[in-house]
């Protein structure tokens, strides 16, 4: 149940309601809208805050369209991070978000087992493991981050911690505030829900 009552798109202000519309379109760029999920209550509940949402979509923007790092590896990252948080909003909008940078529906699946999965690649493994350390840790080690800094350059570096770090504030956030999920991502849960 949510603790925070998403506000409904027609009660939302004629600003926030252009930068939402904007914000989708430069994320959707290129790709057929019709028939995705659009997070509705999840941007219901962010317009509680108007000022917090247009900030935070503008620098989670970066992530998601501004990135030098790949789309596959920014959702690699968030599936990890979702499932380690057991998020499943988080999960359900980043498998949607994977299909479309080419994530198979078994690598996807795999997210949950881990770094140790077999099937991935050396640096895909080093991702993984990332996420993992960061959210136990604090910080990467040096054998991950050796291995990242032999496949990265430094922005691409400082974008996969604030993916981690952005990714999992959000799953926080979501977890506490009670967004419900939008029926649309009901089908896209598969797995996180049979680890409970």
């Amino acid at each position: 149940m949510s603790r925070i009552p998403p506000i409904p798109p027609a009660e939302w202000s004629p600003e926030l309601r252009t930068f939402i519309t904007e914000f989708r379109d430069t994320v959707r760029a290129g790709k057929p809208s019709e028939g995705r999920p659009n997070g509705a209550n999840l941007l219901g509940v962010l317009a509680n805050h108007p000022a917090l949402t247009t900030a935070f979509l503008q620098f989670n923007g970066h992530l998601l369209y501004g990135s030098p790092l790949p789309g596959r590896y920014r959702e690699l990252l968030v599936l990890r991070v979702a499932w380690l948080r057991r998020c499943d909003y988080e999960w359900a909008q980043h498998v949607v978000q994977a299909d479309g940078v080419g994530l198979d529906d078994a690598e996807i699946d795999r997210v949950g087992e881990g770094p140790d999965a077999p099937g991935w690649t050396p640096v895909e493994r080093a991702l993984l493991s990332a996420a993992d350390e960061l959210l136990s840790d604090g910080t990467i080690g040096d054998d991950t981050w050796r291995a990242l800094s032999g496949e990265f350059d430094e922005r691409q570096l400082i974008d996969l911690v604030f993916a981690v770090g952005t990714y999992d504030m959000l799953a926080k956030a979501m977890r506490t505030f009670g967004v419900e999920l939008d029926a649309d991502l009901e089908p896209y849960l598969r797995g996180i829900r049979a680890v409970r």
